[in-house]
């Protein structure tokens, strides 16, 4: 565990703008974090500097086939619980679904709160009471005052993949084994645009449309379903650090990726200007780049029917994608 100014203090400390047991004035260490918090912004948008994908979980209203996700929006949950240590619990949910990488907001909880791990919430379906840990230890509520707690997804920048999870089938009766999982195309706004009729009923969604949008992005879902719960991956998107004072966990190698990266853009701040030593900078903060990509870089793919064939009306043989044939 670490913090933003140990960080900050080893990066000047590395292109000579501090001596060893010297600490940062408060100015130099505020725009420092203002730079080391716009790195972790850039790296949101570099691929493979993610290091995981974000399961977005949420269930099908039948009728609608656009939905919002991010702070405010429709794709979230709202539950009664409390948080003791970095253990929630959930004792109840009054609707949406529950999991990993949702943010927390309520009457007592820390801004930035997260739920990290499924504990005892851990089952066949993502809306279960139960226990979860948070990243940030605090009290809010008690076991005999819970309280009510939203829990919200980060827009994502991008969607990846999806699939549909059914728990009847098309003539509605019961499947066994908690469901099947049907996947979902997704398509890109000129793909979208080519479908005639938006609002065709169907028994799930077969395609999926993403428009992030700048404050919530939008899903759309084809055809108009009926029933599903919609499984969503994205890359988690970094969280900006609140104070110089954050206490933080990050994975192996990232602490020193910040450090000689933050140390690259503070050389022009701080007009260094010796060739060997910013060469030794850059190489050490590329290195630890590269070294986190390779260790985050993803298999190939296995194949797959074409998204095209997926979300097409015309009659196909994806019957062990699919479950059947389909218009």
């Amino acid at each position: 565990m670490t913090q933003p100014i140990d960080i900050i203090s080893r990066a000047l400390k590395d292109i000579g703008a501090l001596e060893a047991g010297e600490n940062p004035t408060p100015e130099a260490a505020q725009d420092a974090f203002d730079m080391l918090n716009d790195i972790v912004d850039q790296w949101s948008n570099e691929d493979q500097m993610v290091f995981y994908k974000n399961e977005i979980v949420f269930p099908i209203t039948a009728g609608q086939t656009q939905y919002t996700i991010g702070p405010g929006g429709q794709i979230g949950a709202v539950v009664t619980g409390y948080i003791s240590g970095t253990t929630l619990t959930i004792t109840g949910i009054t609707s949406g679904a529950v999991s990993t990488g949702q943010t927390l907001s309520g009457t007592g909880i820390t801004a930035g709160t997260t739920i990290t791990q499924m504990l005892t919430g851990a089952g066949n379906n993502v809306n279960e009471a139960g226990t979860y840990t948070v990243n940030i230890s605090q009290t809010a509520g008690t076991s005999g005052s819970p309280i009510t707690i939203n829990l919200y997804y980060q827009r994502p920048l991008t969607i990846n993949s999806a699939f549909v999870r059914i728990n009847t089938n098309s003539n509605g009766m019961p499947v066994l084994n908690g469901g099947l999982d049907y996947p979902v195309a997704i398509l890109n706004v000129e793909d979208y645009e080519m479908i005639g009729l938006k609002t065709l009923n169907g028994p799930w969604p077969k395609a999926l449309y993403y428009q992030p949008a700048e404050t919530l992005g939008n899903i759309y879902v084809w055809p108009n379903p009926a029933q599903g719960e919609m499984h969503i991956f994205a890359d988690n998107i970094f969280s900006r650090f609140t104070t110089l004072y954050d206490s933080i966990i990050l994975p192996q190698g990232y602490s020193m990726a910040l450090r000689w990266c933050l140390a690259e853009r503070l050389l022009p701040m701080y007009g260094k200007v010796n060739q060997v030593s910013n060469a030794l900078i850059q190489g050490y903060a590329a290195q630890a780049k590269s070294t986190l990509k390779r260790t985050n870089m993803r298999p190939v793919q296995a194949a797959r029917f074409a998204d095209a064939l997926l979300s097409s009306r015309q009659k196909d043989a994806g019957w062990i994608l699919s479950g059947g044939f389909f218009r």
